[in-house]
């Protein structure tokens, strides 16, 4: 039988490189247990085989996991929870990725020089029957849940036996970029009267009321699409046309079917004078 080699947490953090106050930590959080804790001092002291552990850990965390996940790999009971906990943070890792490419472009983009305005039409918008989907969102979560908004919509469509008469859009109140959170609206226009009564779950009918807007379109990444916003709301400010009410963006359908950002087109809406609108 194999004698433990018991370390102080001293040695232990040496042969590791983890702070003692990380070892600590990883106590409290359950992801690293001592092998043995002193009743009378409180002293930890750990075996020479949790040395691999332990430097896992340090490069999980060098890698950006979370605690809580780092805890499941290492508790795993079997290769397949600990693998499914590992591909789904180097997915997470190569989302951060693209974002950060992404990001970089669009700095560089802004060092290069003012973007040339993109053409701006002010054309009258018609109210349209909708399914939609509604939901307070925090702006840190809008891509992920609009993305699931939209699936919920294409399986309504399905359901319904409805068709989409127009791209799919959003509504976004003022508040929610003042605030970063407000209730946001998704909608798939439809033919009114076609296989409503079956729409479920939380997807709505509604209209979606008909306004005058300033148009643009945005070629390219979301992510980039605030320079966009800039250059039509300028030029709604310097004709001195703007209105309250929700910006819309509409998504024409090779936006929602390709993961290629180069390719995401998406026109932007700003309200105007209603002048060839009906007023309510």
């Amino acid at each position: 039988m194999t004698m433990a080699t018991l370390l102080t947490i001293g040695e232990f953090s040496r042969m590791t490189h983890l702070s003692v106050k990380a070892l600590r930590h990883y106590h409290d959080m359950g992801v690293l247990e001592p092998a043995a804790i002193d009743p009378f001092t409180g002293y930890r002291s750990y075996d020479a085989s949790q040395v691999t552990s332990a430097q896992v850990i340090r490069r999980l965390r060098d890698l950006g996991m979370s605690l809580d996940s780092i805890r499941t790999v290492v508790g795993a009971s079997d290769v397949e929870t600990r693998n499914r906990e590992l591909a789904a943070h180097l997915e997470r890792m190569e989302l951060q990725l693209e974002q950060t490419k992404t990001a970089v472009a669009g700095l560089r983009a802004l060092l290069a020089g003012p973007a040339l305005r993109p053409a701006i039409e002010v054309r009258t918008i018609p109210a349209v029957t909708a399914l939609t989907v509604r939901q307070m969102v925090e702006a840190a979560d809008l891509v992920e849940w609009g993305t699931g908004a939209f699936d919920e919509l294409s399986d309504a469509l399905s359901v319904t036996g409805a068709s989409a008469t127009g791209p799919f859009g959003a509504l976004f109140p003022g508040d929610f970029f003042e605030q970063e959170r407000s209730e946001i609206t998704v909608f798939a226009p439809i033919a009114p009267g076609g296989g409503l009564a079956r729409a479920t779950g939380r997807v709505e009918v509604l209209s979606i009321p008909a306004i005058e807007a300033a148009i643009a379109v945005h070629e390219g990444a979301f992510g980039d699409i605030d320079r966009t916003y800039a250059a039509l709301g300028t030029a709604v400010a310097e004709r001195a046309i703007g209105v309250d009410g929700p910006i819309r963006e509409y998504y024409p359908v090779s936006s929602l079917d390709t993961d290629d950002e180069r390719q995401h087109r998406t026109e932007v809406c700003w309200p105007v004078f209603l002048t060839g609108v009906e007023q309510a």
